[in-house]
């Protein structure tokens, strides 16, 4: 019994009986009424109290509340016709059920027309009223109340609110009351429960005011019950909807996004909740027509009231066809909601397609479904199916419309999810596609790289490239288009083929960059149309070139982040460099840095993405690299792999990134030899006799002949058209022989077809048909020719 139940009040005869039917509790009302002491009847069979006769059953197996006239034994011999209200109560410490049995002592000869407290709040109150006095004892109730409670307004006179109900919100109900005696303040009180014979519960507010005599003094309590369940529910549903427009599509997953939507539905509007998305098509497009049963879809998420989803026949992932009957089928093929009762049978034809979902259907006792198609931008994307079993009412059409709107925000949310995936996907196709497989082997450097495209922001511009060059030379660029996706890789692809192509006609970096800056203008203003404007096509650009035989490099930068230095045997540090503009401002200089590096030297090139973080600053992200490449290995992948783990979170990086390492190595005095050639033609044949030896001093005599021909051709090309000093420098490494001529003329030398009798033109013809490739490249001295000749066999 609760300890707020005023068991002891004597304004009302009280008994508790046991199940079994033995009297446990006497109050001093029911001493009163019969004249039993408690220790004469307490531990006794409650039954021996009756003397026959009365009204009324005994109360069923399922009866909580019974009711009745019962003729009674007074201790004195006679015997006293009492209307007696039952209730049934849950047991106490696990024992035993028990029955309150309540007859009201006060009250009961009194008319309601006769009270002027009633009188008074049946005037002022249009609802179900219950009118109480000072000591909470009920007065009288008008007939609305009355057919609400199913009870004789007469009879329960005098009782408390705690002998009309034992639910928990009887107690409730008597705490306000005594705030109200205590303040005189009126009282609201919110439920949501089934009133006494009925089916369905209902919420409700109960409304609790005082009632004062002419000093102002409280002298009852008016309460008044409100069926406010269409309010509460429009209520629900509008707080579903919020609900939905917060928590659905928090991201751009497709799968994470239905199951927020399952996860807002459930408990609210169904027991349980799926999503099945149709199959793609088969090249990626949107369905073409209407459809047609049997359906393919895959289940996308489900949700549960029940702890595991023990209901779902399908597990997400799962592909199934379902067929016309099929809530899913019908709801698609019709392009509308279907609600469906099982029943009423809507849902047999369709049971009989799959026995494991009529167990489901039979075990938990599903009696209603609704299924609503996901329908955005004017493309069905799947369905969505509501399931009721727990909750007794079936779908309804304010339901049906609660569904509808939740649905269509969600489809939105969907298939923007749906659109960057695969926009996603293809940009990162792209990008791969544009990106360096794999770096070339060079004597300069060791080189390893890593892309990451964001996580959720999606593919963007960065790029990285290892680009060969002459001399065993090598560049190495690193690079940020502004903004993500499809139109960020495409820039991205132009600007590395512009990289590549001026890398190959051997322009220092910041001529390089300056070159790049103006592509970049004339992007942005194409991306613009006729009024474009530069800046709406921007990039950042990292561009190094080092030559192994001087083991010094240049590099020059337009807004990118500078390169991070490790020295062998020293700790990392920034390279400072002039920062210069970001590439695609116009008409501002860029300026080039030489270092000398010593053999081993890393240098890490890479993009913001990789230090720049909503948790720390740049400094921090700087020092987190420089921890990372000072934990020195010998595998630069390895070193990649930890910097990465050092710096991105977990669940992936906010921004692309694009890592580059490159260890310097230095090219040996004696794999390089140099001679300065005199003007005159015939001290070339002693020069070739030279060279013969250098090759034999470097045991590769299998390429001599073909190095005597082209020595010939370059040197003698110098003489006859170039300008003094004339340089000739033979470099070597396992794979390859190098030779270059150096003279202090800016003119060009260009292929071109000589005619059959001509004597002369055809010497670079030669050079180019002899050798594995062959160029020239301009410097501030004057101009080189360069050709390689390969030293592995082709296989």
């Amino acid at each position: 019994m609760s300890p707020d139940y005023p068991f002891d009040d004597a304004s009302a005869a009280r008994a508790v009986i046991l199940d079994d039917g033995t009297l446990t509790r006497w109050n001093e009302g029911a001493r009163r009424l019969l004249g039993w002491d408690p220790s004469e009847v307490v531990g006794r069979p409650a039954a021996q109290l009756l003397a026959g006769g009365g009204e009324g059953g005994p109360p069923g197996p399922d009866e909580d509340r019974w009711s009745g006239t019962l003729t009674l034994r007074h201790r004195d011999g006679g015997t006293l016709s009492v209307w007696v209200l039952a209730h049934r109560r849950p047991p106490e410490d696990d024992g035993p059920a028990q029955w309150l049995a309540v007859t009201p002592l006060d009250g009961g000869d009194s008319e309601l027309p006769n009270d002027p407290l009633v009188r008074a709040a049946l005037t002022q109150s249009p609802c179900a009223t219950m009118i109480f006095d000072e000591e909470l004892r009920l007065r009288g109730v008008n007939d609305a109340m009355a057919e609400l409670i199913e009870l004789p307004p007469a009879r329960i006179r005098g009782l408390r609110a705690g002998d009309i109900g034992t639910r928990p919100q009887n107690t409730e109900i008597e705490e306000h009351m005594r705030r109200v005696l205590a303040t005189g303040a009126r009282q609201e009180m919110h439920t949501f429960m089934k009133a006494t014979g009925e089916e369905r519960a209902h919420a409700w507010l109960a409304r609790l005011a005082p009632l004062t005599d002419a000093a102002g003094q409280v002298r009852g309590i008016c309460v008044t019950a409100h069926d406010f369940t269409e309010h509460f529910l429009a209520r629900e549903r509008l707080q579903l909807v919020n609900e939905a427009s917060v928590r659905i599509g928090s991201t751009l997953d497709v799968t994470r996004t239905a199951q927020e939507l399952v996860d807002v539905c459930v408990p609210t509007l169904a027991d349980f909740v799926s999503v099945d998305l149709l199959e793609p098509q088969e090249h990626g497009g949107e369905p073409t027509g209407p459809l047609t049963a049997p359906v393919r879809l895959r289940r996308a998420a489900h949700q549960s009231i029940n702890p595991g989803t023990p209901e779902a026949v399908a597990e997400p992932g799962r592909v199934d066809a379902y067929p016309g009957p099929s809530p899913q089928a019908a709801s698609l093929v019709a392009g509308r909601t279907v609600v469906a009762a099982v029943p009423s049978g809507d849902l047999d034809e369709w049971r009989a397609w799959d026995e494991q979902r009529v167990r489901r259907v039979e075990e938990y006792g599903i009696h209603s479904t609704m299924s609503v198609p996901l329908q955005a931008r004017g493309t069905t994307l799947g369905v969505v199916v509501f399931t009721r079993y727990r909750r007794p009412d079936p779908f309804t059409h304010d339901d049906v419309l609660l569904a509808e709107e939740v649905t269509a925000r969600a489809a939105v949310c969907i298939d923007n999810a749906r659109r960057f995936s695969r926009e996603r996907e293809t940009a990162l196709t792209l990008q791969r596609s544009l990106l360096p497989r794999s770096l070339p082997r060079s004597a300069a450097v060791q080189a390893a790289s890593r892309y990451l495209p964001a996580a959720q922001a999606g593919v963007g511009g960065d790029w990285f490239d290892v680009i060969p060059l002459s001399g065993m030379r090598v560049a190495m660029v690193v690079g940020d288009v502004l903004g993500h996706g499809i139109q960020a890789s495409a820039t991205m692809g132009r600007l590395r083929t512009a990289v590549r192509t001026l890398a190959d006609i051997d322009l220092a970096p910041d001529e390089l960059l300056t070159h790049l800056d103006d592509l970049v203008v004339r992007l942005s203003q194409d991306a613009g149309g006729e009024g474009g404007s530069p800046g709406e096509v921007g990039a950042t650009c990292l561009y190094a070139v080092y030559d192994p035989v001087s083991r010094r490099c240049t590099l020059a930068r337009a807004g990118h982040p500078p390169p991070v230095l490790l020295p062998p045997g020293g700790a990392p540090r920034r390279v400072h460099l002039p920062s210069g503009p970001p590439l695609g401002l116009g008409g501002l200089p860029f300026e080039s840095t030489e270092l000398e590096l010593r053999e081993g030297t890393v240098l890490a090139f890479y993009t913001d993405g990789l230090i720049e973080s909503r948790e720390r600053d740049v400094d921090a992200g700087h020092a987190l690299l420089c921890a990372a490449l000072e934990a020195r290995t010998d595998s630069l992948d390895e070193t990649c792999d930890r910097i990465l783990h050092a710096l991105l979170p977990p669940g992936g990086a906010p921004d692309d990134v694009a890592l580059l390492l490159a260890r310097t190595q230095g090219l040996p005095a004696n794999q390089v030899a140099t001679w300065d050639i005199p003007a005159d033609p015939a001290l070339v044949a002693p020069i070739r006799k030279q060279v013969v030896e250098q090759l034999a001093t470097w045991e590769l005599t299998e390429a001599t002949f073909t190095t005597e021909l082209v020595v010939s051709e370059l040197v003698t090309n110098a003489i006859r058209y170039g300008a003094q000093p004339i340089r000739l420098r033979l470099i070597h490494d396992a794979a390859t022989l190098i030779c270059e001529v150096s003279d202090t003329s800016h003119t060009a030398p260009h292929l071109r077809r000589a005619k059959t009798w001509d004597e002369g033109g055809r010497g670079l013809l030669l050079v180019a048909q002899l050798t594995q490739r062959w160029g020239s490249r301009h410097h501030t001295e004057g101009k080189t020719i360069w050709a390689e000749l390969s030293l592995v066999e082709e296989s």
